[in-house]
């Protein structure tokens, strides 16, 4: 399938529904004590999916990929404030579990993209 939106990348679509995810999460009463936490994860939430949709109007696909990196950086953020929120008691640990494969997912997705993308890039012999 050829790609013409944003909305079209396999990738951006894993990070709404990991974005959907984390609004969902974070909604629940543990988190009213810790705004901060839950700000801060709603953020990198958004801002996978942000970068993503950003780096396909960005000009160049090395311009692209450098936005995919953000992206990816993003989710890797995520995971690692899901430890404080499991290590707080805000999230079980199936919530945890399910938020963090989640964000693993949009990690995977995006290193396939940019790898199309380097390899597309790639002189042809």
């Amino acid at each position: 399938m050829k790609i013409t939106r944003f909305e079209d990348i396999e990738a951006w679509q894993a990070a709404r529904e990991m974005q959907k995810a984390v609004y969902e999460a974070t909604g629940m009463k543990g988190f009213a004590s810790d705004l901060d936490l839950r700000r801060q994860m709603r953020k990198t939430a958004i801002s996978s999916m942000a970068n993503i949709a950003e780096g396909f109007d960005a000009g160049s696909d090395p311009e692209f990929r450098r936005f995919l990196r953000i992206a990816r950086r993003s989710a890797t953020e995520l995971q690692s404030h899901l430890y404080v929120a499991l290590d707080q008691k805000l999230l079980p640990q199936s919530a945890f579990d399910r938020l963090y494969e989640s964000a693993a997912g949009v990690k995977r997705r995006i290193g396939g993209f940019i790898r199309y993308l380097e390899a597309s890039s790639k002189p042809k012999k």
